[in-house]
C-alpha cells in the first residue's frame, strides 16, 4: 500500500510540470488537497497576494484569488475589499452588469465598508452607461433584456435615499421609463422626485417632464382628453412658476401643440355629428372649437363649417 502511495506522489511531482502542481495531504480535513489552491494564512497575506495580481492587470488570475479569500476569510474586513475588486475587475473587462452585481454584493453583504458611496457612484455611471445604449452581454453576445439601468437606477436610490445621488437618479429613472413608453411608471418616478426631493434640482425638471408624460398618454391610441388637460395644467404651472426658465419656452410651445390637438379633437366631434345631421350638437362643438382655441388652425375650418351649415337652412 506504502508503495503505491509513493508511486502516486512520484507521478505528481515528475510530470505536473507546474510549481505547487502536486497534492498533499491533510491530516485536519483528511483529504489530498492541492497547495496552489490553499489560501494564505491571513486574510491580510491573501488579500495582498490577489490586489498585487490585480495591479499587474492579471484579472484572470486576481479574480480567482479574490474569490479564494471570500470563501476561506468571508467575515474579515479584507473580504469586503476582495468583494470591491472583483467588481473592479468585472467593469475593467467590460462587463457592467456583472459588474454592478459584484458592487451591489458588497452593500448587501458589507454595509460597513468605507466604499459604499464610491461604490453608488460607480453604480450610477453603469446605469447611464446602460442608458447610453450599452448593451448587457454574455460570452460577448449582446441578450435582449430588459434595459438594466432601469434595476440599477432603483438600487442607485434604494442604497442612497437621501444620497448626493438619489434625486438625479430617480429623475434618470424616470427619463428611461419615459424613453420606454412605460408613462404611468414615469409618472410615478418623476413624482417620487417631487416629493422626496423638493429642494433638489431636479424636482423642477421632474415637473416638466410629468406634463411632457402625461401630453404622451394623451397620445395613445385613443385621445385621451383628459390626461391632455392634465397635461396642460401642468405646463401652465410650471411656466408661471418659472417664467424665465429655458424649459419654460419649451412648455409653451407643449402647451400650443395639446391646444391644437384639443382643437383638432373638438373639430372632429363637430364633424361627427354634421354627418349625422345633428346639426345642433354640431353647432356647439365648432362654436367651443372657436372660442375656446382662436390661435388654432381648426378655428378657421370651425368658421368656415359653420357658415356653410347657416347657408343650408
Amino acid at each position: 500500500m506504502k508503495r503505491i502511495i509513493c508511486l502516486i506522489l512520484l507521478f505528481f511531482v515528475l510530470f505536473s510540470g507546474q510549481a505547487y502542481s502536486f497534492w498533499i495531504w491533510t491530516p485536519k480535513s483528511k483529504k489530498w488537497v492541492n497547495p496552489k489552491s490553499m489560501p494564505k494564512p491571513t486574510p491580510e497575506a491573501q488579500f495582498d497576494f490577489a490586489k498585487n495580481l490585480y495591479d499587474l492587470k492579471d484579472y484572470k488570475e486576481a479574480r480567482k484569488e479574490f474569490l479564494k479569500l471570500l470563501k476561506a476569510y468571508p467575515e474579515s474586513y479584507e473580504a469586503s475589499e476582495g468583494q470591491y475588486y472583483i467588481g473592479r475587475i468585472e467593469e475593467e473587462q467590460g462587463r457592467l452588469y456583472e459588474a454592478f452585481l459584484a458592487y451591489q454584493m458588497v452593500i448587501d453583504k458589507y454595509p460597513f465598508s468605507d466604499r459604499i458611496q464610491e461604490i453608488i457612484d460607480r453604480e450610477f455611471k453603469i446605469a447611464e452607461d446602460f442608458m447610453s445604449g450599452a448593451k448587457r452581454k454574455a460570452l460577448g453576445v449582446p441578450l435582449p433584456v430588459e434595459n438594466p439601468a432601469i434595476e440599477i437606477f432603483s438600487k442607485v436610490v434604494e442604497n442612497s435615499t437621501y444620497g448626493p445621488l438619489a434625486a438625479k437618479a430617480q429623475y434618470k429613472l424616470g427619463l428611461l421609463l419615459k424613453g420606454l413608453m412605460r408613462y404611468y411608471e414615469a409618472e410615478d418616478a418623476f413624482n417620487k422626485v417631487i416629493n422626496n426631493y423638493p429642494g433638489s434640482e431636479w424636482a423642477d425638471a421632474s415637473k416638466y417632464q410629468l406634463a411632457v408624460t402625461r401630453a404622451a398618454t394623451s397620445r395613445g391610441p385613443s385621445y385621451d382628453q383628459g390626461a391632455a388637460k392634465e397635461a396642460e395644467a401642468q405646463f401652465e404651472e410650471f411656466i408661471k412658476e418659472h417664467p424665465d426658465a429655458t424649459l419654460s419656452r419649451q412648455a409653451e410651445k407643449n402647451l400650443q401643440n395639446l391646444r391644437e390637438k384639443e382643437a383638432k379633437a373638438n373639430y372632429d366631434i363637430a364633424q361627427f355629428y354634421e354627418k349625422q345631421q345633428a346639426y345642433q350638437a354640431a353647432r356647439v362643438y365648432y362654436e367651443d372649437v372657436i372660442n375656446n382655441y382662436p390661435a388654432s388652425d381648426w378655428s378657421v375650418k370651425a368658421v368656415e363649417k359653420l357658415r356653410v351649415m347657416e347657408e343650408k337652412k
